[in-house]
């Protein structure tokens, strides 16, 4: 069992140290992994009103808000976001929040057996949340029917495309997900657009659709 600590207390973490239980998260916590985040100097009232809200949040649903739903009710700029949370929304924000982008993959340890996503003819190894276990295995097939879990009307389109294969390409090539920073100024799209093509997030929207694990 991995643990961080601070200030004489010690939390349990995975191993990329998001918090394994999401209710035992207070301030000592953020405070003391902001600089393993990548925020040098101490957290200031910009960075606790993201924290609060992702808090909040969770605490009404039951799960982190996507990236485009707290810019937009913090009135934050991607670049705004960027600048307070270096390491990205998920591995940032949610982390110093004590949550991932699913408070449901934090403790992968008691974690089931993957589940079967099934699509025509063709069957998928995927994980309780519905990620792929293996991104070799993904195809377009795959991709398609995660579209259609999502319930929004008509296919992927060409700039749906043009995400779903960089996040695969930077994957293939480094072994990790690239930011919805990177993504997006990559790709030229600000976050309201990358919001109206993926409405689920950045990662339970476009990393799923790609067949990666986030």
């Amino acid at each position: 069992m991995k643990t961080f600590e601070v200030r004489d207390k010690i939390y349990e973490v995975d191993e990329d140290d998001f918090l394994l239980h999401p209710d035992e998260w207070d301030k000592d916590f953020a405070e003391g992994m902001a600089p393993r985040t990548g925020i040098s100097g101490e957290l200031t009232p910009a960075h606790w009103d993201v924290l609060w809200f992702i808090r909040e949040f969770y605490l009404e649903n039951g799960k982190c808000p996507v990236v485009q739903k707290a810019c937009k009710d913090q009135n934050l700029r991607l670049a705004d976001l960027q600048r307070l949370f270096p390491s990205g929304y998920r591995r940032g924000a949610c982390k110093l929040a004590g949550l991932c982008n699913d408070p449901a993959s934090v403790n992968t340890s008691s974690s089931p057996e993957p589940a079967v996503s099934v699509s025509t003819s063709l069957i998928y190894r995927t994980n309780v949340r519905g990620f792929l276990v293996d991104p070799a295995e993904w195809n377009v097939d795959f991709a398609e029917h995660k579209w259609e879990e999502t319930k929004m009307p008509g296919p992927l389109t060409e700039k749906h495309w043009k995400i779903i294969y960089y996040l695969r390409a930077r994957f293939a090539k480094t072994g990790k997900i690239p930011t919805i920073y990177e993504t997006c100024k990559d790709n030229d799209v600000d976050i309201e657009e990358f919001g109206a093509l993926f409405p689920d997030g950045y990662h339970r929207g476009a990393v799923k659709i790609a067949g990666l694990s986030g």
